[in-house]
């Protein structure tokens, strides 16, 4: 690929980026640091590929997240009602600033550090029904009901609900193009459940952060109704959705690093750091949240028009020769720190310190039970979900080899 001008797009094939997205965005970031993309819904937009450009854009405030600086006639990006839309994704200061502060105080280290030992027994209660059978999908059997479980719990979501949010959450992310309305029906049935949900709440709170959230917004007045509604819509889908991957990706690497994975094993008190490189090297979130410039904005020399949408590559930032040495190894030994899977600036992920634990005690909790777990599939089989924002198996099949008994307390 060469360097893009203004007049010059370069199209971008989803099913390459499903594959392989990391081939792709080595090609544009070698051609140049900026490119005049067509995206996968057949729109224009500015793809940012080097690391010191992604990071220093992150953090840019001239760099919106609110929807009513694109231009005209540009971005149309996912269609959600109001009650929906409120969200910290589509807003900037002081409305992000005054909505975050409200919600961090259930994300503090000390309220996550609760969360330890709930989790630990979800995992092995997890893996009790895994350890039944010789071979299991990890997806649909543990790194999907794990997260659901601990946001749900969070916000107080009963379990017969579970697995519809879980329905709906995966037609919206990665919308079936024969079947378009199946994201719009989601929509609808997330707004009818958060809606009752919330009510139910009302009537009878609960310990929970949804009760603490309404409590906020009946008591205090500090919150509007659609930003209660798409608040607590942002946790239960970012909490599930980008964590779900995290672990599925994280399982994958490992499996296929066979030698690192023995080292890991033989020092498991590595894994906390280990967690980081595993984040950077293939981690859930390829691109950043679309951002509209609300001027001219200059970047490596290459100026992107107020408005126009802007899409920051962390996936090839993350394979920069210039900031990380042999990007594209897998090594349990780098020092992965600065990476910007979790993102950067004041949109950096809010539930980071509950995605790292649930990762970490997720790897922990399964290397434990299945010391010769293997992979169950060929590496040309899997299937990756058909997304440019997200990257994520669709199934991880494994056999399950020798079980160990759990035991930690549950």
């Amino acid at each position: 690929m060469t360097q893009t001008t203004p007049g010059q797009q370069t199209p971008i094939d989803p099913a390459t980026l499903a594959d392989d997205p990391y081939a792709v965005y080595t090609q544009l970031r070698r051609a140049g640091p900026v490119h005049r993309i067509t995206g996968t819904d057949g729109l224009p937009a500015w793809l940012v590929t080097r690391y010191d450009d992604v990071r220093q854009a992150l953090a840019d405030p001239r760099l919106s997240l609110d929807k009513r600086n694109a231009a005209p006639g540009g971005y149309r990006g996912m269609a959600l009602p109001p009650a929906l839309d409120a969200n910290l994704l589509n807003m900037d200061p002081p409305d992000h600033t005054r909505i975050r502060r409200l919600v961090s105080r259930a994300f503090t280290p000390r309220q996550i550090e609760q969360l330890r030992e709930p989790i630990r027994r979800t995992a092995d209660q997890l893996l009790d029904a895994i350890a039944a059978a010789e071979r299991a999908d990890l997806i649909a059997s543990y790194a999907a009901p794990l997260p659901i479980t601990v946001i749900c719990d969070l916000l107080g979501v009963a379990p017969a609900d579970r697995f519809d949010f879980r329905s709906w959450t995966d037609a919206l992310v990665a919308p079936d193009p024969a079947r378009p309305f199946l994201a719009k029906e989601a929509v609808g049935n997330m707004l009818s459940f958060l809606t009752q949900l919330i009510a139910d709440k009302r009537t009878a709170p609960t310990d929970d952060l949804l009760s603490a959230m309404i409590a906020v917004r009946d008591e205090e007045d500090r919150l509007s109704e659609d930003e209660l509604m798409s608040l607590a819509f942002l946790i239960l889908f970012a909490g599930y959705e980008n964590t779900v991957h995290l672990i599925g990706n994280a399982v994958l690497t490992l499996l296929r690093h066979p030698d690192q994975l023995a080292e890991l094993r033989a020092d498991p008190t590595r894994l906390s750091a280990v967690v980081e490189e595993l984040a950077r090297y293939d981690g859930p979130v390829p691109l950043a949240i679309r951002r509209f410039p609300t001027e001219d904005v200059t970047v490596s020399g290459v100026t992107i028009p107020a408005g126009e949408t802007v899409l920051l590559s962390l996936a090839a930032a993350h394979r920069d020769p210039q900031r990380f040495t042999d990007p594209d190894r897998f090594s349990i030994d780098r020092d992965a720190t600065g990476h910007l899977a979790l993102g950067h600036g004041i949109h950096y992920c809010l539930g980071a310190p509950l995605a790292r634990m649930e990762t970490e005690i997720a790897l922990s909790a399964l290397l434990e039970r299945f010391p010769e777990m293997a992979l169950d599939v060929s590496p040309g089989e899997l299937q990756w979900r058909p997304s440019m924002r997200s990257r994520g198996l669709l199934s991880l099949p494994v056999r399950t080899g020798t079980i160990k008994e759990a035991t930690t307390a549950r």
